[in-house]
């Protein structure tokens, strides 16, 4: 033990962190932990933290059921060029919104003398319809019922801003803005409400729900580069096997021994790891254990060195939300997000990171044996059944269906499927019917016939960005396509919503500081690119008179 001397001490100070805005995939990261959001919520890393409050319909989708609920926004106004100035609509994710960060929108806010409005997502922080989060209460919460809340809090908020400006009619160029899974809301947002904004930025947009995720995996490995992938695929052996013997130690030396379930640990240990590409700090990970393992050093001891100082030190995860006993408590508090997103993830996107079949740097314990031929046969329903032959076959996803069951009950399951059909996938897309009316003569008698046609419409206006070394990415748009342009950010450390920050990300700069990249114009080349499609659609929208389509 006394060689771990030899390693370099690991310092990453809080300033380095970014993903309090953008959040992460929890399970997979997207949650942001509760205890780094207290630490920043003092801070300057807001525009604003002014409460203030909408009143917002609890169902979308029934014409009887009238109830509301309090949903909380922000709004920011300190270089809206009134009247006319654009809205910049942020849009709040997976946890709890705080505020309006100070970040690149910040800037380019500035740029086109812009509001900035930001809604938090219902049933997040405080904007729970209910008091107690059981799973019948839950069964209002999905993106669909949340980019109503988007569409019904825009029109009332451009009725407010004219009633405050006397204007009746008016409407000002609306552009909306998310990351992670709130940059696939606002890709799905000008895709099902195109006439309510000129365009949207996707960043790190996780348009495509994905049953059995084993490119994210891949991702990982392929990030970490040939030498530190070999030591965590090494670590992962020398896991896997004391964990047969010697589990209840093991757990202990992680300082997770409260993980009773072997995949709960599993997954723990998995997005330790992944944190560190993810979010643009590779050699926070890299560096320690390639060192260890050319010095000798016990690789497990100094896994969990990294895991207890950075993943949980520094980066603020708690065990806790690891835990199926912590997913399944039903009380209502700002810290009650890993809940909310894993019934997201169990109802509508999936998102299951799993082990490919060879050549895998998570733990294969939760592997892909039978890989995604299976699902071609076997809907996730099916896993379900009682029969043996169908359980064999699904034993590949059985973890997280098993999660899915223990956490919110029989019957739960992803229909990534249908989310596909509905939004597109990363083929992104949507459906309408058009009336045609005509008059023909018969007998002297003109009779009126209606006739529907249906046809399908891509998405338009739409900017996708992603980092290269982020997993989340093959779960976004990576190509262009006609009026939705795809740029990856290219670098040793661009991860998630690297466009919206800096590369490494940081909260110490709103514009980012491009030379702590390895390629120093990687960033900047794509805000550029952005700044003309924006200036393009808001100068469009604005020639029409209203929103084009």
């Amino acid at each position: 033990m006394g060689t771990m001397r030899l390693l370099k001490p690991l310092v990453v100070s809080v300033s380095s962190l970014f993903f309090v805005a953008l959040s992460g995939f929890a399970h997979g990261f997207v949650m942001t932990p509760r205890s780094l959001i207290n630490r920043l919520s003092q801070s300057s890393y807001y525009l604003t933290t002014k409460e203030l409050w909408f009143d917002q319909t609890l169902d979308h989708y029934s014409p009887y059921d009238h109830r509301q609920f309090k949903q909380r926004y922000y709004e920011f106004l300190d270089y809206f060029q009134v009247p006319d100035g654009p809205i910049f609509l942020k849009i709040c994710g997976e946890s709890s919104c705080n505020g309006i960060s100070n970040d690149y929108l910040g800037v380019l806010a500035k740029k086109f003398g812009a509001a900035v409005v930001s809604l938090e997502h219902r049933y997040y922080g405080k904007s729970s319809p209910f008091k107690s989060h059981t799973t019948e209460n839950l069964k209002y919460l999905s993106s669909k019922q949340a980019l109503f809340d988007l569409a019904v809090f825009r029109q009332w908020y451009q009725e407010s801003l004219n009633l405050k400006r006397n204007r009746t009619g008016a409407e000002n160029s609306w552009f909306v803005f998310g990351v992670s899974y709130s940059g696939a809301l606002s890709a799905w947002f000008r895709l099902k409400f195109p006439h309510l904004t000129c365009g949207s930025l996707a960043s790190s947009a996780v348009v495509h729900a994905v049953y059995n995720y084993t490119d994210y995996d891949k991702q990982v490995g392929e990030s970490a580069g040939p030498e530190c992938k070999a030591v965590l695929q090494e670590i992962t052996e020398l896991v896997d096997r004391s964990l047969e013997t010697n589990k209840k130690e093991l757990k202990k030396q992680f300082g997770a021994a409260e993980l009773e379930i072997d995949g709960d640990f599993l997954y723990f240990l998995a997005d330790a790891a992944v944190v560190a590409f993810q979010y643009g700090h590779p050699d926070a990970l890299c560096t320690p254990l390639v060192e260890a393992k050319k010095a000798g050093v016990d690789l497990v001891a100094a896994y969990a060195k990294y895991v207890k100082e950075y993943f949980v030190g520094t980066f603020c995860v708690s065990v806790e939300t690891y835990n199926q006993k912590h997913l399944k408590n039903t009380a209502v508090n700002e810290g009650s997000s890993d809940r909310l997103w894993w019934f997201q993830v169990c109802t509508e996107v999936a998102y299951f990171q799993v082990a490919p079949s060879n050549d895998t740097v998570r733990s294969s314990k939760i592997d892909t044996k039978l890989q995604m031929s299976i699902l071609s046969v076997f809907s996730p329903l099916l896993c379900f059944g009682a029969h043996p032959t169908i359980q064999m076959y699904c034993s590949y996803c059985r973890y997280h269906l098993d999660l899915c069951k223990n956490v919110f009950g029989e019957g739960i399951y992803p229909e990534a499927d249908v989310t596909n059909i509905y939004y597109g996938g990363t083929n992104i897309a949507g459906q309408g019917i058009i009336f045609h009316a005509s008059s023909i003569a018969l007998n002297n008698m003109h009779i009126l016939l209606f006739v529907l046609q249906k046809y399908e419409f891509a998405g338009s206006k739409i900017i996708f960005t992603n980092g290269s070394q982020d997993p989340w990415r093959h779960a976004s748009k990576q190509t262009s396509s006609p009026g939705m342009p795809s740029y990856i950010i290219t670098c040793h450390n661009c991860g998630h919503g690297i466009d919206m920050r800096e590369c490494p990300q940081s909260v110490s700069s709103i514009e980012g500081n491009a030379q702590s990249c390895n390629i120093p114009d990687a960033v900047n080349k794509v805000r550029q690119k952005m700044i003309e499609h924006i200036n393009l659609w808001l100068s469009e929208c604005k020639g029409s008179g209203w929103h084009s389509m």
